[in-house]
């Protein structure tokens, strides 16, 4: 029981070693271990709020990008809604210049045709004429051939002249239009 007694009773010399002990591991311990451990955790929070700022400012960055890139976007629109206005319009303008070179056309396709009528109508004229003179040399050799008094003869002449007037008429008046 010496030695439970001894274990129980207050040794003021091994207090005082144990205390010396404890504070000269505090000092050790300060020294070495809570300096390094405590600028570690200074610099680890240096970092994380470094990183903090950093991903602060890329999120801002991120937003302004993507405010120009919808503006961008906008402006892309608004050129691809003019372009295809300006299509459109060319469309039209073109459409329209065919239609007035197709109306142009026709009306030089109109005249020619009715140059051509005139043509055809001053050949047949001609004809006509041509005819009518021959019919009047054919008239006056039978006149010629046969002997008349004066007053049949006048009297052919005049129907001549009115059958000439009735055929030539409409057309030598048509022709003079």
């Amino acid at each position: 029981m010496v030695l439970a007694a001894s274990l129980l009773s207050a040794n003021v010399g091994l207090v005082v070693w144990f205390t010396v002990v404890f504070l000269a591991l505090l000092l050790i311990l300060r020294k070495y271990a809570w300096g390094p451990i405590t600028s570690a955790l200074s610099e680890r929070e240096e970092t994380i709020a470094t990183s903090m700022n950093r991903a602060e400012e890329a999120l801002a960055e991120s937003r302004r990008i993507q405010e120009s890139n919808a503006q961008i976007r906008r402006e892309a629109e608004q050129d691809a809604q003019r372009l295809l206005r300006e299509a459109r319009e060319e469309a039209q303008n073109l459409r329209d210049q065919q239609v007035q070179r197709t109306r142009e056309e026709i009306a030089g396709l109109r005249e020619q045709a009715q140059e051509e009528i005139e043509r055809d109508k001053e050949r047949a004229l001609q004809t006509l004429r041509s005819e009518v003179v021959d019919l009047a040399i054919l008239a006056a050799e039978k006149v010629l051939q046969e002997n008349l008094d004066a007053s049949r003869q006048h009297a052919l002449v005049d129907r001549f002249i009115d059958e000439l007037g009735t055929e030539a008429g409409p057309q030598a008046s048509s022709y003079q239009a």
